[in-house]
């Protein structure tokens, strides 16, 4: 049975009561259940400090790449209802249906090709017509095909800021993610290539679900459809990005959207 909310939307993903201990013990998130919607964009709004990243890392199991940390609770992809915190479940499998945008461009050390090539090798793919095609439809998916079609074989390292975030961007969507998950994604992008990247992001909602990590509360307001303030690694209030601007329902909301700290 598909999941839906109120509003007859899919639940792509959710977290129920998460958990999330650091290896010093220190508790990052508490009872976090958050709904994830199909083809919609998620943002994940809050002061520093507060989870939002912790919470995004949890999605694609990046907290196993360092010992001694640990989850307690849930996190349910749909349809076939995965719990993917089950230690039974592949981190890399999980990397690949849920793939992940940093805040900073992280392109390897390697040509524009073999960047976007990297998970379809991690995969097992061998066939290079194959690899050719996806690399090609990553790239446009990543709006970045007419910029680089010529020069495939360069270093990344040669591209622009907004063109390495762009191909990071055309990296993970060569594995054809089901949900994707982006981190402060434009942070560390001049104002150009911050409505490029936003103007990507809504396209892609065509294919897959996405879930942003922003400290830009006008970025949260343009390009999502649901919002999710969060403090002190708990979830306060999570609802439309319209209701959440003009009309939320708890205090500790507005405080913080209006300016009155954070």
């Amino acid at each position: 049975m598909v999941a839906k909310n109120k509003h007859n939307e899919i639940v792509k993903a959710e977290s129920k009561d998460l958990n999330f201990f650091y290896a010093d013990g220190t508790q990052a998130l508490k009872n976090v259940s958050l709904p994830v919607y199909e083809n919609k964009i998620t943002a994940l709004i809050g002061p520093s400090g507060c989870g939002k990243s912790t919470f995004l890392r949890c999605f694609n199991r990046m907290h196993d790449l360092y010992p001694g940390n640990r989850y307690d609770g849930e996190i349910t992809l749909h349809p076939d209802n995965t719990n993917i915190l089950d230690k039974k479940v592949d981190p890399i499998e999980v990397r690949m249906r849920i793939s992940m945008v940093f805040q900073k461009p992280n392109p390897f050390p390697k040509s524009i090709y073999e960047n976007v090539a990297y998970g379809l090798r991690v995969r097992g793919e061998t066939n290079a017509r194959v690899i050719d095609e996806k690399i090609e439809e990553a790239l446009k998916g990543a709006s970045l095909w007419e910029e680089v079609k010529d020069r495939l074989q360069d270093l990344a390292f040669n591209l622009s800021g907004g063109q390495q975030q762009r191909l990071c961007i055309a990296r993970a969507l060569a594995t054809e993610p089901e949900i994707m998950l982006f981190d402060e994604p434009t942070s560390a992008l001049d104002p150009i290539a911050t409505v490029n990247i936003e103007e990507l992001m809504s396209g892609l909602k065509d294919k897959l679900s996405i879930l942003i990590v922003t400290h830009n509360m006008q970025q949260a307001a343009r390009i999502s459809d649901y919002t999710a303030y969060m403090y002190l690694g708990e979830l306060v209030e999570h609802d439309k990005t319209d209701t959440i601007f003009t009309k939320p329902s708890k205090k500790e909301t507005e405080d913080y959207i209006t300016g009155k700290f954070g």
